[in-house]
């Protein structure tokens, strides 16, 4: 079933990342059931025009799709198998996880799902809370090609940069893995650099004009060093996805015999940051952790 405007699309998952996410697709004219555990989720979804469902079986009854904004791969599975969603759905209905998971438990999703005749999309998102509110998110979706076809414009409602990264489910969970190595590493090297710039008395908004101007710049340091400079920054991303991601980059370069040792020491500096109780802040207060380490 090709997805349209007028088919039902089920979205389970209206938390900071989903609920902009599917406001999103209810501008673009798409009828939308939403459900959350939480009641206050589904309130806000209804405030926004979308219809609120009392159980994740009944957002799915007979949908078009689904797609899934959750947690991680344990949530997925419980919803489509254990609460009866995937029953529920249209026989020819899509599947489009867009959570960050490890690829392998994707690809074991994706097994269990195409085996009753519906088709499985692989499609994490990059961009955060910014841009799932701007509906200008990074979409890398992973199915056959045929499949992408049929839920882009579901896709392209919800993200401007959609790229079809492969046909294999799991490959856009490894594309988005790689994405995450390369966030984490650079928002932890972002946070040292400054650490050391303080322990010998350089003003911290001195040090980042400068390093944010020269060759050492990147959208990570612009975007994430103003905020290491400030107490009690908003929360974007929180210190607890990094760890929960960058534990997924590690378990995808075990599964490939693939070493990441950068990524295995940013995964430590974000745990550390978690362990002083700073799991709920912003990602940028990594730099919490070298404070610790060096006194300043």
């Amino acid at each position: 079933m090709a997805v349209s405007a007028t088919s039902p699309v089920a979205f389970v998952g209206l938390g900071s990342m989903g609920l902009p996410m599917a406001r999103n697709l209810v501008r673009h004219g798409f009828s939308v059931r939403g459900f959350d555990v939480r009641a206050e989720g589904r309130s806000a979804f209804a405030s926004a025009g979308g219809e609120p469902a009392d159980t994740v079986a009944a957002a799915a009854d007979g949908a078009g799709a689904l797609v899934l904004m959750v947690v991680n791969a344990d949530q997925a599975e419980a919803i489509l198998f254990g609460e009866g969603a995937l029953e529920r759905l249209d026989p020819d209905a899509e599947v489009v996880l867009m959570a960050t998971c490890p690829p392998a438990a994707v690809a074991a999703l994706a097994k269990r799902v195409t085996a009753t005749g519906r088709a499985f999309v692989d499609a994490p998102v990059s961009g955060g809370v910014v841009g799932a509110e701007a509906g200008t998110l990074t979409i890398m979706a992973a199915a056959p090609a045929a499949v992408i076809a049929e839920v882009r414009p579901l896709l392209e409602a919800m993200g401007d940069k959609v790229f079809h990264v492969g046909p294999e489910p799991g490959q856009g969970a490894t594309m988005k893995a790689v994405n995450q190595l390369l966030c984490g590493v650079n928002l932890a090297a972002a946070a040292e650099a400054l650490s050391l710039a303080a322990k010998v008395g350089i003003d911290g908004a001195t040090a980042l004009e400068i390093v944010s101007g020269s060759s050492a710049s990147s959208w990570m340091l612009r975007d994430r060093g103003p905020r290491m400079l400030e107490e009690t920054p908003r929360v974007t991303s929180a210190v607890d996805i990094f760890v929960k991601d960058l534990g997924i980059v590690l378990e995808a370069g075990r599964s490939e015999k693939a070493a990441l040792p950068l990524a295995a020491l940013a995964h430590q500096l974000f745990l550390a940051a978690s362990g002083r109780g700073a799991g709920a802040e912003d990602d940028s207060q990594v730099i919490g952790s070298y404070r610790a380490l060096n006194g300043k």
